[in-house]
């Protein structure tokens, strides 16, 4: 198994853990379903984090390989698997080496994780590395402000934000990355959006790509 001590984050998991249900009731439930509808056949979801996205794949789904290396987000998404209507297997790993052979997938779900996975070009070479030729990445992100004194400020807090958000980046253009790793982004939303109480709306990117 690889090292994976490097991406426990307990203080983060627990305070995520908390928040997450809020974040569910302000609009997220409704972005994980339109991010995954009408995906079909074997999927990898790249940090599943503690299994928010589980209730909400489709039944034409024959299997989720949910990767997750953070312990304790883990052991809640393997509860969360538990009780999913689609057949998922959690699996200790992470993005930059993900526990599966090449081709191996029909989709990949990258879900509020390309922020905070330490290189995001090695992560997405990995993603289109298990897709089959022609898969499916679907994405749902939180990204870097296209407004510039915004995007300024994301660039001062980073460092700080980071430190205590597990690894989270917010100035990260992730669209971008995704076209440089190979992938034509076939369908874009970006929009503006507060998932939690107290924290100003920022920028969202939502969509599907191909390998």
């Amino acid at each position: 198994m690889a090292d994976l001590s490097a991406f426990q984050h307990p203080r983060f998991a627990r305070m995520y853990e908390r928040i997450s249900g809020e974040s569910e009731r302000r609009g997220t439930a409704e972005h994980r379903d339109r991010m995954l509808a009408g995906l079909s056949g074997r999927v990898i979801e790249v940090g599943a984090g503690n299994g928010m996205n589980f209730g909400h794949y489709p039944d034409t789904v024959t299997e989720v390989v949910a990767v997750e290396p953070e312990d304790r987000l883990r052991a809640l998404a393997e509860r969360a698997a538990a009780r999913s209507a689609v057949p998922v297997r959690v699996l200790a790993g992470h993005a930059d080496a993900l526990p599966a052979e090449g081709g191996e997938f029909d989709a990949a779900v990258a879900s509020l994780v390309l922020c905070s996975v330490p290189d995001v070009a090695r992560a997405l070479a990995e993603i289109r590395r298990v897709l089959r030729t022609g898969g499916e990445l679907r994405f749902y992100e939180h990204v870097r402000s296209d407004r510039r004194w915004v995007g300024f400020l994301q660039d001062a807090i980073t460092p700080l934000w980071s430190l205590g958000g597990g690894g989270c980046r917010l100035n990260r253009d992730t669209a971008a990355a995704i076209r440089a790793a190979g992938f034509d982004i076939v369908r874009l939303e970006r929009f503006s959006y507060a998932p939690i109480q107290y924290i100003p709306r920022h920028a969202h990117i939502l969509g599907r790509a191909r390998a």
